[in-house]
């Protein structure tokens, strides 16, 4: 059977080519290279709002997802239209690269054309690339636990955000886990937000100290929801509100209010499902920019409970090692510890 020609489309005032549109992405439904291209432009109202202006990694599967896969950080010099927007970001290292920055639908597009299925931008604006302007709280369910005590933890972080009189954005992962968002003001360090959230998980944590955990060691989390507070570590980031997921079912990281959240299924959101519930219902997230909150009642938290002996926790492994940060040896194999027993 011959292959399907290229196509040109013209999608907010720029053209863009789709090569292979026949090319096999999701082999189990069958979903095509052209189905994931016309999946992102028929969710473009909400995946802009996760994405405009915010330096983003994409996850490419040039040969569909059961092929080789890999994270572009750095935008070829060579081959890309003259329209696209980059952003400089910088890793832990301090070395910097240029990410793909969407200011458009286009932009969206022509990831998708390269290959790309997910879409994992940084919780910062070009403007601001060293402030992020989003917290993001990653509910993870542990082996024992499951959906349901995700949705039960992030009922527990609603109450806590009420406390602080914010409103936080729910998601699903795409996955067996939630996301929380939280629009914040652009004037705070990476280390600053870190800490902040690690505050806003101890608070959620203590109110139910035997569902939930902040312990970032496996061996010590046991059948709880582990808040992932390291997802605001520089360079770490999640897949957006309307991405797919790499997964057999091409599901999606979907937004939802609070009030469906206790209804909802992880399954229920795919690449077929999602584009006629934004049509029907518009974007569960569509206020999400309205308000910027100020973290200093968090960073308030994070004095407290510093002065109460609970100081920073361990950063993710590849991170360069920081000011503050405890031991990032598990307490089992931790030989001081062992001694002073």
């Amino acid at each position: 059977m011959p292959k399907a020609a290229a196509e040109e489309f013209e999608i907010a005032g720029h053209t863009v080519r789709l090569s292979s549109p026949d090319k096999i992405m999701f082999p189990q439904p069958g979903y095509t290279k052209r189905d994931v291209f016309d999946y992102y432009r028929a969710v473009g109202d909400g995946i802009l709002r996760a994405l405009r202006d915010r330096p983003t990694t994409l996850q490419r599967f040039p040969d569909g997802i059961e092929g080789e896969t890999f994270f572009q950080k750095r935008i070829p010099t060579r081959g890309v239209p003259d329209w696209v927007k980059t952003a400089t970001i910088k890793f832990p290292s301090m070395r910097t690269a240029d990410e793909l920055c969407p200011a458009d639908l286009a932009h969206v597009a022509w990831a998708a054309q390269m290959g790309t299925v997910v879409f994992h931008p940084w919780p910062v604006r070009a403007a601001a690339a060293d402030n992020p302007d989003e917290l993001r709280l990653d509910l993870d369910p542990q082996p024992g636990t499951d959906f349901g005590d995700v949705i039960s933890t992030a009922g527990v972080v609603r109450e806590v955000l009420a406390d602080l009189g914010w409103t936080g954005y729910p998601k699903t992962s795409g996955g067996r886990g939630v996301h929380v968002y939280v629009r914040i003001a652009p004037k705070w360090s990476f280390v600053e937000v870190r800490r902040a959230v690690i505050a806003l998980a101890r608070e959620v944590e203590r109110r139910n100290p035997n569902g939930i955990t902040t312990s970032w060691w496996k061996e010590e989390r046991g059948e709880k929801v582990f808040l992932d507070y390291n997802q605001m570590a520089r360079d770490r980031t999640i897949a957006c509100a309307y991405s797919l997921r790499a997964n057999a079912r091409a599901t999606v990281s979907a937004p939802v209010t609070w009030e469906e959240l206790p209804r909802v299924e992880p399954d229920d959101f795919d690449l077929r499902t999602m584009p006629p519930r934004i049509a029907s219902i518009g974007d569960p997230h569509a206020g999400i920019d309205d308000v910027a909150h100020d973290i200093t009642p968090l960073l308030e938290w994070s004095e407290r409970d510093e002065k109460a002996g609970q100081g920073d926790l361990p950063y993710p492994p590849d991170h360069p090692k920081m000011p503050g940060e405890p031991k990032r040896v598990q307490p089992s194999k931790d030989r001081d510890l062992k001694s002073q027993r």
